[in-house]
């Protein structure tokens, strides 16, 4: 462990910008695009509104573009990097939470996959019942959990065919609901709320792309080649994430003209196959459900290795009847006991959101406030006496709470989650604004406060 790498080897650093920019657009042309426009539908906002918080939504790839430079100057992935603001033994906090990151998100790609089939048997006459719901459960968590015997390299090359696949057939539906949209309905939808309906929609958007990507933008960042500039790096990781999210989003706000429930639907994945031609949904949705399952297999071995950076050492056989257990367990949940896949993604983007909000916060504010001139090797080795760095744990911690306080849900509601803050995520900015606040006044006490080793 002490002899670990810390920098990638320069060989090994071949990404160019254009690679990065087609990486970040395979990972973000998906259904659950869609899924966030119909979010963003849901805060009753105008049509303008709605497109507005598409857009501003998508932007939030700024935060990891500004993390994957980072990694490109240092050729340091995210979470050897963040050792320096959190310490080699406080920097097991952000691992943690990338697990549950990791879950989470798996956890909703297979209950996503299980409403595409469903979906799919009832174009076919196949009626929606406990026991479809059940077998189409039972048939994506099996493909998931068996593809983990296939190859990476071929789960690489899968998901590039159906990452092209899937967005032209987004084009094709596109124009499809461009041409069936009501467009006077839609431009005379009256205004919502700015700060209670807007906001709250740009921020939920944020929490479960720009803002939960940037644990892994460095990771890609730290392999582009060195010559290439920081400035390309930056802009790749932004246009790369933003582009296909903002399309895909805006493709759910589009779908609400055609299909008006899609506002207060708990399944909007069944909502847009009412909305596309039979033959058209049957090659949509299989190819949606079929992208699934590589994103699947990477959450699942990204997971495994993040349980052994905090600490926990765990053989790939229990590793996969651990996150088996949770791939059926929390779909199972949420699919017959809840029956709410939208209240249930929302609450978890919530969550997850305000959590990672800090933590980016808190990155960014360390690399900008005390590594200017780069990040010391010494202060990212196991052995660093750079153990627990206060500074940037007490901000996360006290972001992180402040944040709840202003939040309600389903499961929690915070003291002062009244007025502009009630039923809604607006809990995720307040983390973050308060990680900046706490490391800015933070700041004098000498350059870090760390316990060091005896």
């Amino acid at each position: 462990m002490n002899g670990e790498t810390i920098k990638v080897p320069q060989k090994d650093k071949t990404l160019t910008p254009g690679k990065l920019f087609y990486n970040w657009f395979a990972a973000n042309i998906g259904i659950m695009g869609i899924v966030f426009g119909a979010i963003i539908v849901s805060y009753h906002l105008s049509f303008v509104q709605a497109t507005l918080a598409s857009l501003v939504g998508a932007l939030s790839f700024a935060f990891p573009g500004w993390v994957a430079m980072i990694g490109k100057r240092e050729g340091v992935t995210t979470f050897k990097l963040s050792r320096a603001a959190y310490g080699t033994q406080g920097n097991k906090l952000p691992n943690g939470i990338a697990w549950v990151n990791m879950v989470g998100w798996l956890a909703v790609n297979v209950i996503t996959g299980t409403l595409l089939l469903v979906a799919l048997l009832q174009v076919m006459h196949i009626a929606k019942s406990d026991w479809t719901v059940a077998v189409a459960l039972a048939i994506f968590a099996g493909i998931v959990i068996l593809s983990g015997l296939v190859n990476e390299n071929v789960l690489a090359k899968i998901q590039t065919w159906l990452s092209w696949l899937f967005g032209i057939l987004t084009v094709v539906i596109l124009v499809l609901f461009l041409m069936k949209a009501n467009w006077q309905q839609a431009l005379a939808q009256p205004s919502g709320k700015w700060l209670g309906g807007f906001w709250p929609a740009v921020s939920i958007v944020a929490a479960g792309s720009g803002i939960s990507w940037s644990m892994a933008a460095a990771d890609w960042g730290a392999y582009v080649k060195p010559q290439a500039s920081q400035s390309a790096t930056f802009w790749h990781t932004l246009l790369g994430g933003a582009v296909p999210l903002f399309i895909l989003m805006w493709g759910g706000v589009l779908l609400s003209t055609v299909e008006p429930g899609l506002a207060s639907a708990a399944n909007p994945i069944e909502v847009m196959s009412h909305a596309l031609p039979s033959w058209m949904t049957v090659i949509y949705f299989l190819v949606a459900a079929g992208g699934l399952i590589p994103q699947c297999m990477i959450s699942l071995r990204s997971a495994q290795i993040n349980l052994e950076t905090v600490g926990i050492r765990i053989s790939q056989r229990n590793s996969l009847i651990l996150h088996g257990a949770i791939v059926i367990l929390v779909p199972v949940y949420v699919l017959f006991i809840s029956e709410n896949f939208m209240g249930n993604f929302e609450l978890f983007l919530g969550f997850l959101g305000t959590c990672l909000a800090a933590w980016v916060a808190v990155f960014l504010c360390d690399s900008v406030l005390y590594r200017r001139e780069g990040y010391a090797i010494s202060e990212m080795m196991p052995a660093s006496t750079n153990r627990y760095n206060w500074k940037g744990i007490s901000s996360w911690v006290i972001a992180v709470i402040t944040g709840f306080l202003f939040t309600n849900n389903a499961v929690w509601t915070g003291p002062f989650a009244h007025g502009i803050f009630h039923d809604n995520s607006l809990g995720v900015f307040v983390a973050g604004i308060v990680a900046v606040i706490c490391m800015v006044a933070l700041k004098p006490v000498g350059k870090r406060l760390t316990e060091e080793v005896d």
